[in-house]
């Protein structure tokens, strides 16, 4: 059957240099060659094909995180998970999903791991030149229309984007959540990825706007640590970050803690307050 088949461009291409190279006459083998192409019936020629599309395994690229974001009077919590998950398989257990834009605003990174840390980059950029252009810092608002304006642009284009921005600028503290379908909303919680909804049911019990640092802290935490128990797209390591007024450093926001999710289990098993779940699977 191999001898059966054959290429029509490698065929074409010995006429060629049967006539060119062999017999060395440019002008009157070209015309040669190009009757002896004209005279091909394609037809007749049998082409090599690619395997059957239900002989190659289908890739399973579905995604796991867990990220969320609330205002209080302290500032902004943001707080997220670090694993990384295509499908069943765990690609890394260690991704950093909150994105430093800069000394005052912060991203957080849920779908594909690429389009978001590509685009929030970009982001920077185009703060930066903002602010050389008018001699003061951008807002959160106009931050995040950029990115949104960038996320409708590509829309229906394959990217994999449902980020929230974080930020502290002369309004105070704000909190918008972008998609890549160009949806852009302003809010005081939110929580993206496929353990938000267990993330929800820690937060809607405890969410306060008079909550104390410590508590705001907490309750992230603890809200990550239940939807890392419950999801098994979400794990690894806790990340919790603190929006707030400029302090002596000059910077807006604080990295609180980073802790691993399972040390955080154990210790709060031992002080009752998840016993009921059971212990967590690694």
């Amino acid at each position: 059957m191999a001898m059966a088949l054959c290429n029509s461009s490698s065929y074409l291409g010995s006429l060629l240099e049967r006539n060119f190279v062999k017999e060395m006459q440019p002008r009157a083998t070209l015309d040669t060659a190009r009757e002896e192409v004209e005279d091909i019936d394609l037809s007749q020629v049998k082409i090599a094909v690619c395997p059957q599309p239900s002989s190659i395994p289908k890739l399973d690229l579905r995604k796991g995180t867990t990220t969320l974001a609330f205002v209080y009077q302290g500032g902004v919590i943001v707080a997220v998970d670090s694993r990384a998950s295509t499908g069943q398989y765990i690609a890394s257990g260690t991704v950093q999903k909150v994105i430093e834009i800069n000394t005052f605003m912060l991203g957080t990174l849920a779908g594909g791991a690429a389009d978001c840390q590509y685009w929030q980059r970009v982001l920077g950029q185009e703060c930066r030149l903002w602010e050389l252009r008018n001699k003061q810092r951008i807002t959160i608002a106009a931050a995040s229309k950029i990115l949104n304006n960038i996320c409708y642009s590509y829309r229906n284009h394959g990217l994999s984007m449902g980020l929230m921005l974080a930020g502290w600028d002369y309004a105070g503290p704000s909190l918008y959540m972008i998609d890549d379908n160009g949806t852009r909303l302003k809010g005081d919680l939110y929580s993206v990825g496929s353990g938000s909804i267990y993330a929800y049911g820690v937060l809607d019990e405890g969410y306060r706007h008079d909550l104390t640092d410590a508590e705001a802290i907490e309750l992230g935490r603890s809200a990550i640590l239940a939807a890392t128990h419950r999801d098994a797209g979400s794990g690894g390591y806790i990340n919790v970050y603190h929006v707030h007024d400029k302090n002596e450093a000059g910077m807006n926001w604080t990295k609180i803690s980073r802790d691993d999710c399972m040390d955080i289990w154990a210790q709060a098993q031992k002080d009752g307050r998840m016993a009921a779940l059971g212990p967590m699977d690694p």
